[in-house]
């Protein structure tokens, strides 16, 4: 393999060390995913340089311009705080002429509103929960085609942010609440949707003209308290405090995604082409 220069572009707070040694879980939590995707390259024989971007597109130019790297290995999720210019980031890269990773704009801007993404489904007849949408500083009503029970999210934010037991709402009044915690707390619109009681399954696509499905995962709910729903809230995903305990011996199964439905071994990873 040829040996590349990888420029990995990260939120400045996320840029890992050279070794996990001397860290707590707790603190390698938060960037281990930047770690792994740094050190497996480096150990792929990749040159690699993490830069830590926030708010100053100037940063990746010049570094382009100086270092030359092959490829971006874009790991951006915000720029300057807001999740919704994911996509300028990836414009920005596109207009430097450099191939990166990860969705173009334009996949990136389709993907961001659930309510959009649905549409678009829906126009290529695969099924999608009924759904509403209620933008900030309007009235909350559901309308009548629209059953009880719903789960309320944000409508553009990602990783089960927001989402918690009192997310899954069965009367008008619990959905008016969530609604506005949602418009309050995570500051977006909100949507509602037809609550489908099932497995939590996720899986990954990647390629251009030839795309390529990753071994697909289920989250396993385990032994869930009586009246608890099986839904993926943002401690099950995120709290290392709240899935502790049920890693202990004797605690039983609790919810923690593992890859269960793993339908072929992979072990093989490229770097794409510009804009995969």
């Amino acid at each position: 393999m040829k040996r590349l220069r990888v420029l990995v572009l990260l939120h400045p707070d996320l840029v890992p060390p050279d070794s996990l040694h001397g860290y707590s879980e707790q603190e390698i939590h938060s960037w281990k995913t930047e770690f792994d995707v740094v050190s497996t390259l480096r150990a792929s024989g990749h040159d690699v340089r993490p830069l830590g971007v926030q708010n100053e597109l100037k940063l990746i130019r010049d570094e382009i311009e100086s270092w030359k790297p092959d490829i971006v290995f874009n790991l951006l999720e915000q720029f300057h705080g807001d999740p919704t210019y994911d996509q300028n980031v990836a414009s920005y890269l596109e207009l430097l002429r450099i191939p990166y990773t990860g969705c173009n704009p334009r996949g990136l801007i389709l993907a961001r509103g659930k309510d959009l993404s649905k549409k678009l489904l829906l126009y290529h007849r695969i099924p999608v929960p009924a759904f509403a949408v209620f933008p900030m500083r309007r009235k909350i009503k559901r309308p009548a085609r629209l059953a009880l029970p719903l789960i309320v999210k944000s409508i553009s934010e990602d990783a089960s942010y927001g989402i918690a037991q009192a997310s899954l709402v069965d009367s008008d009044e619990k959905l008016n609440e969530r609604v506005t915690f949602i418009h309050e707390r995570i500051g977006t619109a909100a949507i509602a949707e037809q609550y489908i009681d099932g497995r939590e399954i996720y899986v990954g696509v990647v390629g251009n003209e030839r795309l390529r499905v990753l071994p697909i995962w289920e989250l396993d709910f385990g032994d869930l308290p009586p009246g608890t729903s099986r839904i993926a809230t943002e401690k099950v995903k995120h709290d290392l405090d709240y899935q502790q305990p049920r890693h202990q011996a004797g605690a039983g199964e609790g919810p923690f995604a593992r890859g269960v439905l793993a339908h072929r071994q992979d072990r093989q990873a490229r770097l794409p082409h510009p804009g995969t």
